[in-house]
């Protein structure tokens, strides 16, 4: 009897933590199918008596696909700009042997960068961004993203790059290559896995942004989907089911994304190889 006990434990909780993590989710599912007299009923109904797709015709009538297409150039620009200035950066940071320990300090003003809240940097990134003629535009957005997304990357990297062998790029230093053909074809495939995971949470962090996109975006059509989401709700109504369905389908590519990466991510929190 105790054994079945303590083998049915761990089951049971399992599904404890995976009914409070889905709950909200497929209430979501739910609510985005609901006619509004369902929502805003008082009686707790689960699934709607009527299901509609009226919230989603709406949703794409009011060009869903414009702020869809405006995150992914966000998202993406975001990533590989972060990804390609912290590789280098972390390898320089793992390998280079830095006069009065500047390494270091270069490590703690990363880390205070990325723990300073965001609004504390907006406004000189605010005057920045419009200097440059960048204000109000996608490619600022990309560069205004960096403050949290290059720090938060340069940590990550670094531990896997001090998890790859030196002695794969002494092998290629006898071998004639120099620093970049090392990087490209020796520490870059080693470390592909922790460079794939570091790449998935820079891409959640920029998809989920909001207060950058929020002050720096004033054109609603470049509007990315996290401020796109915030003008469902005014002073007068919450539309909650275009809240619901915009959830969800913005949900969609992350939940694709990490489920085709996941044994890139797997691989790249357990080590360096394949």
């Amino acid at each position: 009897m105790r054994r079945a006990l303590r083998a049915g434990a761990p089951l049971s909780a399992a599904l404890l933590v995976a009914v409070f993590a889905l709950a909200p989710i497929l209430w979501m599912v739910a609510t985005s199918f609901k006619p509004p007299g369902e929502y805003v009923s008082t009686s707790l109904r689960f699934w709607p008596r009527d299901p509609t797709l009226t919230h989603y015709r709406e949703l794409f009538a009011e060009d869903f696909l414009a702020r869809l297409w405006n995150s992914l150039v966000v998202t993406a620009g975001s990533t590989a700009l972060a990804i390609l200035a912290a590789f280098p950066a972390a390898y320089a940071l793992a390998r280079l042997r830095f006069p009065a320990r500047l390494d270091a300090a270069f490590l703690l003003l990363v880390l205070i960068v990325k723990l300073l809240p965001p609004i504390v940097v907006a406004v000189p990134l605010f005057q920045i961004l419009r200097g440059l003629g960048l204000l109000d535009s996608l490619p600022g957005l990309i560069l205004a993203y960096q403050v949290y997304t290059l720090p938060f990357a340069i940590w990550m990297l670094l531990g896997f790059v001090r998890e790859v062998p030196w002695e794969l790029e002494e092998a290629a230093m006898l071998d004639g290559a120099g620093l970049a053909r090392r990087l490209l074809l020796i520490v870059a495939p080693v470390m592909r896995a922790g460079i794939a995971a570091t790449a998935v949470f820079v891409a959640v962090l920029a998809w989920n942004e909001f207060l950058f996109a929020l002050l720096f975006i004033q054109t609603p059509s470049r509007f990315t989907l996290p401020v796109w989401i915030a003008t469902f709700i005014t002073e007068d109504e919450t539309f909650w089911g275009k809240l619901m369905g915009i959830g969800l389908l913005s949900s969609l590519p992350v939940m694709l994304v990490v489920g085709y990466l996941q044994r890139w991510l797997v691989t790249g929190f357990g080590g360096t190889g394949r």
